[in-house]
């Protein structure tokens, strides 16, 4: 792709790299001018301006730095996350800005340990799995391992919410990369069951019949009382915040709790499990 054929229309990725080429030339720089100034070889600067190469947050707040654009509304580094979310599942960056505000959150999950109680290394190994389907580049990878992180730091705010997280056994069943990886993962969880502000319960594959849910389910309550609920499927995220339907779906997690195992008897089977005990 070369300079007359780029359309900054045909994506955000390319409304990008038009952008990019235009604050560029508007200084009067070449690529190698620019590379220079942002740490980065004239060849990366070229794909990232042509839409070949998808921009990283380290590459846009380069950007920002040499362009005096940090911090501004139309910052690279915000166009960039917008980006980044166009890699994310329809649906989850809505309900990832109503979770940074709720006051409590309950969470149900299957399969993998959930992204608020995740560890860097867990993150990274599972968003690994997804560049080696091809289902994402490693840039975007790695944003998502970044997103992990800003989502836990939000919750770790003054007056944290109250989260109540139940997994199902295959979370903690599931390996995920080496036992290095696992160990502290484990560790991990037994430090949010210290929490003052969270309770943690593991749901029994015995429950069998019992289990409400099949599927990953949050409800968040919000700082005025109402309450939304948010589930995936394989193609999109919803978010339900009528609260007729909400409800039951409160209710059911409110049975899931009670015949999901004890915060004690759960942190006893992450430490079993740590300890390498079946």
């Amino acid at each position: 792709m070369n300079k007359n054929e780029l359309n900054p229309d045909a994506s955000p990725q390319a409304a990008y790299g038009a952008r990019l080429r235009s604050a560029r030339e508007s200084r009067g720089w070449t690529q190698d001018d620019l590379a220079q100034r942002l740490d980065y070889s004239s060849v990366h600067v070229s794909a990232v301006e042509n839409g070949r190469k998808p921009p990283t947050l380290r590459f846009s707040r380069s950007a920002d730095r040499v362009f005096g654009t940090e911090g501004a509304r139309d910052s690279f580094e915000r166009q960039c996350r917008e980006i980044t979310h166009g890699s994310l599942l329809e649906g989850f960056p809505e309900y990832v800005g109503f979770e940074a505000r709720a006051v409590e959150i309950r969470l149900y999950e299957v399969g993998v340990v959930p992204g608020l109680l995740q560890t860097p290394e867990y993150a990274a190994t599972l968003e690994a799995d997804a560049v080696r389907r091809q289902a994402i580049t490693p840039e975007q990878a790695e944003e998502r391992v970044e997103l992990v992180s800003r989502r836990q730091a939000t919750l770790a705010r003054t007056r944290s919410p109250l989260i109540h997280a139940v997994l199902d056994e295959s979370c903690v069943r599931r390996p995920m990369g080496n036992s290095t990886i696992m160990d502290a993962q484990f560790e991990r969880l037994l430090k949010f069951a210290e929490m003052p502000n969270t309770v943690f319960q593991i749901a029994p594959f015995d429950m069998g019949a019992r289990r409400p849910f099949s599927l990953p389910v949050t409800v968040l309550t919000m700082p005025d009382r109402s309450i939304m609920s948010y589930a995936e499927s394989a193609q999109r995220g919803h978010l339900e915040r009528e609260s007729a339907s909400v409800v039951p779906i409160l209710t059911a997690y409110h049975q899931l709790q009670a015949e999901a195992l004890s915060q004690a008897a759960s942190v006893a089977l992450i430490d079993q499990l740590r300890k390498g005990s079946p």
